[in-house]
């Protein structure tokens, strides 16, 4: 039984159980599903991953309906395959990827699966923050992924649209990411779709001002969606010593909320990250717990632990049994090790 009210309460321990359940092969139940949200139980995003999980392996589900705050999952065989999945809403739909990814993985063949609904959220990865951040990394530890965004999906319309193939794993590589040899190549874009023009100039123009980005750097750049919405993204490619990934900070467009606060919200993300000198920023040290976990384990160095990451542990702790080590570095910066192996 996993208790969704432990740390942060949030969706990402009814996430990360149905990963593991998948992978390991075994029933889980998670109870309190939310619980520490305003609106506690599943919500069209994490019912479209209930659903995602349950039809790629043919699971047994209980509780699967919106606002349950109970879902027994009971998984069959992991069964590659062609896949389209909408969240419907707005709903982020790079967590119902990563919700199903490593299972997928795990497969005999390949997958090619579609996605619909938000690509660029707020609490979510963008999905930017995939395809330069988490993919390459993966790609490091003997994942071949590939992902092609179609169309953007802002928040509260949604209708973006994405694709990825996930081949077959060979063999999953432990991850060692401790150094970091400084941030040469870094630079950010503003996009928007049917914002005014000078919104997303005036977001690029306080990043030049703050971080004295060259222009060249700096990218301005008009998309179509369904519905109006406003995303700043500061990219900064790490070297651990060689080009690994790229940290990705973003920010987003709200009613009343200027241009500049905007572009601030980014950039102080990207100097808090510059500032500690890691090579893993707060939200991908979440999201690489369950490759390292279901792969050869690890060791990285992030910044403070976020309350995503330190639920995260438990969950993986409790339900696989895998040792996972946080200790403290220095002021600035924690040392994550993932010890045990599950697949060779």
């Amino acid at each position: 039984m996993i208790d969704g009210s432990q740390g942060e309460g949030g969706g990402q321990i009814f996430r990360t159980s149905l990963t593991l359940a998948m992978c390991l092969g075994q029933a889980v139940c998670i109870e309190n599903i939310r619980a520490g949200r305003a609106k506690p139980g599943l919500l069209r995003q994490h019912l479209a991953c209930l659903k995602a999980a349950k039809e790629i392996c043919g699971a047994s589900v209980e509780g699967e309906e919106l606002g349950s705050k109970k879902v027994t999952f009971i998984p069959g065989e992991i069964k590659a395959g062609s896949y389209c999945f909408s969240v419907g809403t707005a709903g982020s739909s790079t967590l119902i990827f990563q919700t199903i990814l490593m299972p997928l993985l795990f497969a005999k063949d390949k997958s090619e699966i579609t996605l619909q609904g938000g690509t660029h959220n707020a609490m979510a990865p963008s999905f930017d923050f995939i395809e330069k951040s988490f993919l390459p990394l993966l790609k490091i530890m003997g994942a071949d992924v590939d992902a092609a965004l179609e169309s953007y999906g802002f928040y509260p319309i949604g209708g973006g649209k994405w694709s990825a193939t996930i081949y077959p794993l060979e063999k999953m590589h432990s991850l060692e990411l401790v150094e970091c040899n400084g941030i040469t190549e870094q630079g950010a874009e503003a996009v928007s779709c049917k914002v005014p023009h000078h919104v997303t100039a005036r977001e690029l123009n306080q990043i030049k001002k703050r971080c004295c980005f060259s222009a060249e750097n700096l990218q301005q750049r008009f998309v179509e969606s369904v519905g109006p919405g406003n995303v700043v993204s500061i990219y900064a490619a790490i070297y651990a010593p060689v080009k690994t990934h790229s940290a990705v900070f973003v920010a987003f467009g709200e009613r009343n909320v200027s241009a500049e606060r905007v572009a601030n919200k980014a950039i102080d993300l990207f100097e808090k990250f510059h500032k500690a000198e890691v090579p893993v920023c707060e939200y991908l040290a979440d999201q690489l717990l369950l490759p390292m976990a279901l792969g050869s384990g690890g060791v990285y160095r992030t910044t403070e632990p976020s309350q995503h990451l330190l639920s995260n542990i438990d969950v993986i702790q409790r339900i696989a049994n895998i040792d996972i080590d946080l200790r403290q570095v220095n002021d600035l910066s924690w040392e994550v090790r993932v010890n045990q192996r599950l697949f060779k």
